[in-house]
This record gives C-alpha cells, sequence and structure tokens, in this order.
C-alpha cells in the first residue's frame, strides 16, 4: 500500500499527505476528513480502507495512527453540508484536515508537499496533489486517514445517540439503513439530519 508514497519520494516530494473522508452518505451528522503524514510505515495493527475493518480493528489502528503520524482532522456539520451540500462540504472537510496538519509541521519540512486524495474531490489548495479512486486500499496514507475520519465520525454519532436517543444513531451512525429510515417515518428529523438530503 505504499506505492503512490514511493513514487512520490523517488520524483523528490520531504512530505506525502494521505486524505480522506467519512460520512457523504449518512441523512444525518457531519462529515468528518482526516489528513495523515506518516512518519512511519509500520504498523502492529491492520491498515486498510475503515470499511473492511470491524469497529475494535478501527480503534486500535487509531491509537496507533495518533502515534506514528503528523494527523489534521476537520469536521463539518449538518447545517453547513444543508446550505452549500455534500459536496463542497467535504471539500471544506478535507481542506481543513490538511491546514491542521500543515499547521502542526516545522516550517522547514514545508517545501516540498505532496497531498494524495481519496477518490474525485477536487480541492483549492496551493500545494500540488493527486486524486486516486479507491485511494483508501491502495495507499496506507490515505488508509490511515480514512481511519482516522471514520473513528471520530463514529464517536461523534455515539455521543449523538444519548442526545437523541430512539433514532438508533449507535448503530447505524446516521447512514440510510431501513432501520433509520423507518424511524424517520414515525419519528421525523431531528437536529442533526440533513434536511437538503432526499429521505429526510
Amino acid at each position: 500500500m505504499l506505492y503512490y508514497e514511493r513514487k512520490l519520494k523517488k520524483q523528490g516530494y520531504g512530505l506525502i499527505i494521505g486524505v480522506d473522508e467519512a460520512g457523504r452518505g449518512p441523512l444525518a451528522g457531519p462529515v468528518v476528513a482526516g489528513a495523515v503524514a506518516l512518519k512511519s510505515h509500520s504498523f502492529k495493527n491492520r491498515i486498510d480502507d475503515s470499511k473492511k475493518l470491524t469497529s475494535i480493528g478501527r480503534e486500535r489502528a487509531f491509537a496507533e495512527i495518533i502515534d506514528k503520524s503528523v494527523f489534521g482532522v476537520s469536521i463539518v456539520n449538518e447545517k453547513i453540508i444543508d446550505r452549500i451540500n455534500i459536496l463542497e462540504a467535504t471539500r471544506m472537510a478535507m481542506e481543513q484536515a490538511v491546514s491542521s496538519l500543515i499547521g502542526k509541521l516545522n516550517s522547514r519540512k514545508n517545501n516540498r508537499i505532496h497531498i494524495i486524495v481519496d477518490g474525485n474531490v477536487r480541492l483549492d489548495i496551493e500545494l500540488p496533489y493527486t486524486n486516486i479512486i479507491k485511494g483508501d486500499s491502495k495507499s496506507k496514507s490515505i488508509a490511515c486517514a480514512s481511519i482516522l475520519a471514520k473513528v471520530t465520525r463514529d464517536r461523534i454519532m455515539i455521543l449523538y445517540d444519548r442526545q437523541y436517543p430512539g433514532y438508533g444513531f449507535i448503530r447505524h451512525k446516521g447512514y440510510p439503513t431501513k432501520e433509520h429510515r423507518d424511524i424517520l417515518k414515525r419519528l421525523g428529523p431531528c437536529l442533526i439530519h440533513r434536511k437538503s438530503f432526499a429521505g429526510v
């Protein structure tokens, strides 16, 4: 999973940042983006597309990623999603996650950065970047960003489950499962539902 990282290093880039998001598809809650620059490529825990890991596997990997990387995380809430649309909100989250990460760097390391982004989201940033379709299963840096974003978002939705009992957020995390749709029909939307999404 280091093909892109090695290729870019050979091209002279000193720092590779992987970027991914979690939460484009749900009917409720925020979209979260992670940005990761790995300090080590050696991991005890499995690193892969976050959707391929169990929740316990993600939590264990999350702790190791925090320890072995410089990272940034950004959360864009449902009100902003409704105002600017999910694609723009995803772009905003990714750009903010990158900005957060770069803010933690020693400025001397700032000159040769390349960003690799999962999917086809176009970023409005001054740094060079490459889009990689299904990048979370092809790049370790993007996979780590995927895990950071997913675990962060899941934790947020678990907190929302306590705030809005009865919606089942602890189980479906806001995604449009049959259970979630049935609850929506019965209870109607709560404050964290995305009013601009079909089905809400």
